[in-house]
């Protein structure tokens, strides 16, 4: 039993492929053909004979379950071989019912046998006659024995074969019914079909206006070809092309001749456009809460690069590094003021505000992004709301690097190229920008004058962000900071941003520094703390900026006559405190 194999079975085999031999009256032998060979022995030869003839019926049982799994997977049976599946059924049981009335009268006889061999037995006869008819007696047991498993084996085979017709009717109502489903889904379309016909060859119909109003303009009449090649004619082709109207895309002949419609295409496109406005998400999903060890997960990762550091999902919050990137366009609007500016130098100070304001959610923002795959891109379009549109697209993956464009229809374009290199230290993770290539820094592109003073244009490096301004061409670049996460092994996590920017307007000359001082605990300084001076070309100082990069940038300008010392610049700036002016203030968090 199947509870006694856990303590007594010492070996299993396959019936479907041993081989089961005998070798005297008590022995039998069963092997694999390989290395599984089992000697058995019976303690008569009634009963080795019962035990061979169960193994051969387990064997040709299991030959034909492996067979039926073999065969599982070919289609239904047709009609046809139902009804001969069906009528070799109804013969095999009749013969099964002839076999059963076969065994009855064999059990009968074969009782009268025995009655009358045990009575022979029981006459005193000499004893070669008791031998001879002791063995007459195990011959009439074994083939009662096989008479029996033959009948056995017979009704066995009809349950079988009972069994497999039910699943192949089974099996053919199913493939039925899924032909009348896709009969009548054929139907239904093609009635839908013929629906859209008419009411398509309906909609064609156009009324018969001037001349030349029912031609589409993009496919003229064969007489508006008349200076064209004659090998050029298709005679197939019609002559006269009826588009649907539709709208947004017709024109008419009083388009073209220049005569103004009275709807124009951009109205048309402005309306269609007012009716399909979506509202957007106002905020993220929320981050799901777990406790995680951190330090079990970086302990391995010292030295390492972020981009080849495995960090948990949990780890990272739900946006791509290029949502992230285009976030640097949350104050576009200070680059809409820039645009409107008639001085360079004014211009320079919101541009200086622009790029102070990209770092005001990183105080909040510990989590790391999700890193986009090679060649993933992300486009944001607010050309309605705010008038830009922004274009991310990954294009390199080790080292990671992401280009991002954005253009504005007051007035600017924004491009970077943004390569980024990052080492754990144990206690801090740095993000630092690169921004040189193979060892080169700027490369010179022209010289110029201005006045007196000698102008050398510079290509700037790889990792560089650039701003044109459309209607004045004044052209910007900088560079961004290295970025600090404190705290990765015990305590919260938080940001510093540390370094310097130097912004740059390559048709003018005039430059601003920027320089974002690190957090130092015995510092009195305001924490996160940005200073800043513009100057000209020449290197006097116009404008000093001050403030912080995650809440404001105010401006000060410089009376006349302080001098180009950029220390006495500053001090008389914050003097003429009626000279301040706001520049950038963070927006609340939604």
């Amino acid at each position: 039993s199947k509870a006694e194999m856990r303590h007594t079975c010492r070996g299993t085999i396959n019936l479907a492929t041993a081989n089961i031999t005998v070798e005297d009256s008590c022995n039998f032998i069963i092997s694999n053909g390989g290395a599984q060979t089992y000697h058995l022995k019976a303690s008569s030869e009634v009963e080795r004979q019962r035990w061979v003839t169960a193994l051969e019926l387990a064997k040709a049982k299991a030959v034909k379950m492996l067979e039926e799994s073999d065969d599982s997977g070919d289609e239904s049976v047709s009609q046809t071989d139902k009804t001969e599946l069906q009528s070799t059924l109804r013969t095999l049981s009749s013969k099964v019912e002839d076999l059963s009335t076969c065994n009855d009268l064999i059990a009968k006889h074969g009782t009268a046998l025995q009655r009358s061999l045990s009575e022979l037995e029981a006459l005193r006869l000499p004893a070669e006659s008791q031998e001879k008819i002791k063995q007459v007696n195990e011959r009439a047991t074994l083939f009662r024995i096989t008479s029996n498993a033959m009948i056995n084996a017979c009704r066995d085979f009809l349950l079988l074969a009972q069994t497999h017709s039910k699943k192949w009717q089974k099996s053919l109502q199913h493939e039925r019914d899924q032909r009348i489903r896709l009969e009548e889904t054929l139907e239904q379309l093609a009635k839908q079909h013929n629906h859209l016909e008419r009411a398509f060859r309906g909609a064609t119909v156009l009324p018969t206006g001037p001349a030349g109003s029912a031609k589409d303009p993009c496919c003229p009449a064969k007489g508006d070809l008349s200076d064209e090649d004659d090998d050029n004619e298709f005679f197939d082709a019609p002559e006269i092309i009826v588009m649907p109207e539709t709208m947004g895309h017709k024109r008419t002949g009083s388009n073209i001749s220049g005569t103004s419609s009275d709807i124009s295409l951009d109205e048309q496109y402005k309306h269609q456009v007012e009716d399909t406005k979506k509202e957007k998400r106002t905020r993220i999903p929320y981050k799901p809460n777990y406790s995680l060890n951190l330090w079990s997960i970086m302990k391995n990762c010292i030295g390492k690069e972020l981009s080849k550091i495995p960090m948990p999902v949990n780890f990272n919050e739900p946006l791509s590094m290029l949502q992230r990137l285009t976030e640097d366009l949350e104050y576009h609007e200070l680059l809409d003021r820039a645009a409107k500016c008639e001085s360079s130098l004014e211009q320079l100070c919101y541009v200086a505000a622009f790029t102070v304001s990209s770092y005001s959610t990183t105080v909040f923002r510990t989590s790391k992004p999700f890193n986009p795959l090679l060649g993933e891109t992300f486009e944001l379009d607010r050309l309605e709301e705010n008038g830009y549109r922004s274009l991310c697209e990954q294009v390199s993956h080790h080292p990671p690097a992401a280009a991002h464009h954005a253009d504005s229809k007051h007035g600017w374009t924004l491009r970077q190229e943004i390569k980024i290199t990052s080492k754990f230290r144990g206690k801090y993770l740095s993000i630092m920008p690169l921004g040189e290539c193979c060892g080169l820094r700027d490369i010179p592109r022209d010289i110029g004058m201005i006045g007196e003073q000698l102008i050398v244009n510079l290509f700037p490096p790889p990792g560089t962000i650039h701003c044109v301004f459309h209607s004045s061409g004044n052209h910007y670049t900088w560079k961004k900071v290295t970025t600090t996460v404190h705290n990765i092994i015990v305590g919260k996590l938080w940001i510093d941003q540390s370094g310097e920017i130097e912004i740059i307007n390559h048709k003018t000359g005039d430059k601003c520094n920027l320089k974002f001082v690190p957090y130092s605990y015995f510092s009195r300084d305001v924490a996160r703390k940005v200073t800043g001076e513009v100057t000209d070309p020449t290197g006097k100082v116009h404008f000093v900026l001050l403030g912080t990069w995650d809440e404001k940038m105010d401006c000060y300008k410089v009376p006349a006559g302080s001098g180009d010392n950029g220390a006495e610049a500053r001090q008389r700036a914050h003097e003429a405190e009626d000279s301040r002016v706001l520049l950038w203030k963070r927006n609340p968090l939604p």
